[in-house]
């Protein structure tokens, strides 16, 4: 609510980052967010509209792949066209919204070629004439400013970039907005980059943890008395998953390397992986 208060002209970025921050922190966040931004997208008011629109546009450069996934549904696509459909809310709202609407999907064809449902809804805009030509989307509208950006941002650490980008900034040349304007996609592009390799490494070792908590459960069950059949094919189901993920580990580590905190994570799960795996073995040679 805070982020899109349609009484506000300016976009309150410290507000937008946190409710970035929020749908980052939570497994349902995207899913949750979504309707909500769906939900402010189609009020009958427009500040409170555009203003969702700017929330969307930042969670889709700060959220990653999970917010991506979510986003890319029917699900959520539908309430978009929505907006831009006069057997629905297309009859009321706003063309600066609509104008608005048209140029997010169009830019996402452009930022997401791979997924198809986004292709399948701007095409079907387009053959039902509601959307009659491509929005040309314009080079010098600079992304989100550097207030929502996530800390430990590559412009924090690199400080060669972060000098650039302000030079950049403050000319009054189309040109250099336009270089601002790439050099910040490039390093959304590096960070989200970042943070889906941070999200590998935490599920894959959350894996190997689960995986090897159950398989010493079964293990231990196992010196006390015969494993029934079923806990037998347990533990061999848990044993081939855990062989499969004894590469990714290594991937994972030579990714790691500059991180020393991340190496020892990833080298700790690699070791409770390999014990297991070894007592699981000398149980099937014993038998």
């Amino acid at each position: 609510d805070e982020a899109t208060d349609p009484s506000i002209s300016e976009e309150n970025w410290a507000c937008i980052q946190r409710f970035c921050d929020q749908v980052n922190a939570d497994m349902e966040g995207p899913l949750f967010a979504l309707r909500l931004l769906a939900h402010k997208i189609q009020s009958p008011q427009e500040q409170e509209a555009l203003h969702a629109l700017t929330v969307l546009e930042t969670c889709v450069n700060n959220c990653g792949d999970r917010f991506h996934s979510e986003m890319a549904k029917f699900r959520f696509l539908n309430e978009l066209i929505k907006v831009l459909s006069p057997k629905y809310y297309g009859i009321w709202s706003s063309e600066k919204v609509k104008s608005r609407v048209t140029e997010v999907i169009f830019s996402w064809t452009v930022w997401f070629p791979q997924e198809v449902k986004i292709q399948d809804a701007y095409q079907m805009l387009k053959k039902q004439g509601i959307v009659k030509e491509d929005p040309k989307l314009p080079e010098d509208k600079i992304l989100p400013p550097p207030s929502p950006r996530p800390q430990n941002s590559i412009f924090d650490t690199d400080e060669e970039k972060s000098k650039l980008l302000a030079k950049l900034l403050k000319s009054s040349h189309p040109e250099d907005l336009q270089a601002a304007n790439r050099l910040i996609q490039s390093v959304i592009k590096e960070e989200q980059e970042k943070l889906a390799q941070v999200s590998r490494r935490a599920n894959t070792i959350s894996e190997v943890s689960e995986n090897v908590r159950r398989m010493d459960e079964l293990l231990e069950n196992h010196r006390r008395h015969e494993l029934s059949p079923a806990d037998l094919e347990t533990l061999q189901a848990l044993f081939q998953r855990c062989e499969k993920l004894r590469p990714l580990l290594f991937r994972l580590a030579s990714e790691a390397v500059a991180d020393e905190e991340a190496l020892a994570e990833v080298l700790q799960a690699s070791d409770k992986l390999s014990r297991a795996l070894g007592q699981c073995r000398q149980l099937v040679a014993s038998q």
